[in-house]
């Protein structure tokens, strides 16, 4: 049974996963309004103002000095704008693609991320193990059940959700690299403006932005950004400070369900019989890469009492 600490650590991550799920369906409502540079700029904007204050409250119970704090400011600022112009990449094709397909099979394809993340480390000289060749052919049928048509081609929606997965991909690389000498919440808060201003740029350049379209748009906005970007990511912190890595994985990816459950209830969208199964295999296949390998679980079973195995 769970420690409570850890049942705890879970269920905030829980939540976790259910608000981005639900940001899905948040972020195809609120283009019925805005265009979906315009959509970003928005959200992201929000995301970065809800973080502020909690940044400064802690810094402020850090107790190190302003010389320390203005040198942790300059890394995070360093590091955010490199992420942010992956972040921008990602979720601009996130948001094209909600144009054109579901909200469920958005984030069950963006959610590819999980098994594309290790093949790209094997650039890294990372190394793979079966779960993850199982997990990818897993996801591979999963996405051929879910998102390609009689005629053998995904559609529009899909390929922009899918090629917002490999960025998504190395957007969790990048930020392995950078949170090892940056704190988080300064590169997440510097990351978050950047796509911001870079979404805006987009936005001027090739939409129309009226204030009247923002104030019809503002629920989705308030949730894709206070709730999705602020709330979220700071449960997701406070969540993980407890939870065990895999277990944490695995509830995250829960997200891809919570999509599916919120597009059905809020947007009336179906998957079909086919469109499930696919739905199941991937998840099954996003699930796969985060658990021990074969070896592991066979070092967990000797340390329980077994004799060691030859």
């Amino acid at each position: 049974m769970a420690k409570p600490r850890h049942l705890k650590s879970n269920l905030l991550l829980l939540l976790t996963a259910c608000i981005w799920g639900f940001a899905f369906v948040a972020q195809r409502e609120g283009m019925e309004h805005l265009g979906p540079f315009t959509f970003n700029a928005a959200r992201f904007a929000l995301g970065a103002l809800s973080l502020v204050p909690l940044i400064l409250w802690l810094d402020g119970r850090s107790g190190r000095s302003s010389d320390e704090r203005g040198k942790e400011y300059k890394r995070g600022a360093s590091a955010g704008i490199w992420a942010g112009i992956i972040l921008f990449g990602g979720s601009s094709l996130q948001q094209i693609g909600l144009l054109y397909t579901t909200a469920g099979k958005a984030a069950f394809v963006t959610g590819l991320y999980i098994v594309i993340v290790p093949f790209l480390g094997l650039f890294l000289k990372q190394r793979l193990n079966l779960n993850n060749w199982a997990g990818a052919l897993l996801a591979i049928a999963g996405l051929y059940l879910l998102c390609v048509t009689n005629d053998l081609s995904l559609n529009r929606g899909d390929l922009y959700e899918l090629a917002g997965a490999f960025l998504w991909s190395l957007h969790i690389l990048m930020i392995d690299k950078l949170s090892r000498t940056t704190d988080g919440l300064k590169l997440s808060l510097f990351q978050i403006v950047t796509c911001a201003v870079l979404s805006l740029i987009a936005a001027l350049a090739s939409e129309t932005i009226r204030l009247a379209d923002l104030s019809n748009a503002l629920i989705p906005l308030l949730y894709g950004g206070i709730c999705s970007v602020g709330i979220a990511y700071t449960l997701q912190i406070i969540g993980q400070q407890k939870a065990h890595p895999t277990q944490a994985a695995i509830i995250l990816s829960m997200e891809a369900v919570f999509a599916a459950v919120g597009g059905y209830l809020i947007l009336n969208e179906l998957l079909g019989v086919r469109g499930v199964l696919g739905c199941l295999l991937m998840l099954a296949g996003m699930l796969l890469p985060q658990l021990p390998p074969n070896r592991d679980w066979r070092l967990a079973r000797d340390t329980k009492g077994h004799q060691p195995l030859p």
